[in-house]
């Protein structure tokens, strides 16, 4: 079973504190992890490997130093890892990254199941796996808690499918790609052997011209979406107010404010 996995690097938000905030973090050289959605993207797809006897392709869309998160899914237990990065991709809205994802699998061949995961944590439009189905002309299962049953022999995949409002089951046909949510199981953590091999391990990179893509397809060129201006949102001014006396008659107070500020 050929199974890819697409992850992405994106910036920690755990560095976020009182004196840094999430405009710092989209700066180069600021502190870059495995896109967290994208570790339950990795264990599912670990666990399809074990299931039936799989190989694992990841695949990622990102500057050099993105490599980093690719040594992080083989020390989990993927076997080989690409990093597509050149500077044309800069810039990319989620269409056109997925264009070049396309592009990637397409020149890896032949698979069974793209995994993904629901979203990024930078741009949480939560877009570009449907748009990688759609351009490969694949049935999209998406907020996938659940595999119950996968047959690469009889070409099917049974899943479940978190709602707001409930659990749904449905079936397709293989090839198709799947976005998982944290539902689908806790990540492992990468063995010790698994870190001193990935450390040696050689990713290769591609760029546009190894993919076939020309420069207005790709970056802001080939984007129907551009961020001319990213800024913080503007903070409320808070007041605050102390209510002394006896407990029956300040609770009488504060429930009154809060009824006529429409609280309650």
């Amino acid at each position: 079973m050929n199974i890819i996995a697409l992850i992405k690097q994106v910036p920690d938000t755990a560095q976020l504190s009182g004196t840094v905030n999430g405009l710092a973090l989209m700066e180069d050289g600021s502190p870059r992890i495995v896109n967290p959605w994208d570790e339950y993207t990795l264990e599912t797809a670990i666990q399809l490997k074990e299931a039936h006897n799989g190989h694992i392709t990841v695949l990622c869309m990102g500057k050099p130093e993105a490599e980093e998160a690719l040594k992080t899914s083989l020390a989990m237990g993927a076997d080989e890892a690409i990093l597509v990065s050149d500077p044309a991709f800069e810039n990319s809205d989620s269409l056109t990254t997925a264009r070049v994802l396309v592009a990637a699998i397409q020149k890896i061949g032949d698979f069974d199941i793209i995994v993904a995961g629901r979203s990024a944590i930078d741009g949480n439009t939560a877009a570009t796996p449907v748009q990688v189905a759609a351009l490969l002309d694949l049935p999209p299962i998406s907020f996938v808690a659940e595999l119950k049953e996968v047959d690469p022999q009889a070409k099917t995949i049974s899943a479940v499918r978190l709602l707001d409002n409930g659990r749904e089951t449905v079936s397709s046909q293989l090839p198709a790609l799947i976005s998982v949510v944290k539902e689908i199981g806790e990540p492992r953590y990468p063995s010790f052997m698994g870190i001193r091999k990935a450390a040696q391990a050689n990713i290769p990179t591609w760029s546009l011209s190894d993919l076939g893509l020309e420069a207005n397809q790709v970056g802001a060129a080939g984007s129907h979406v551009s961020w001319p201006r990213v800024s913080l949102p503007t903070a409320p001014e808070v007041t605050n107010e102390k209510i002394e006396g006896d407990p029956t008659e300040v609770a009488k107070i504060l429930a009154d404010k809060l009824i006529a500020d429409q609280v309650i």
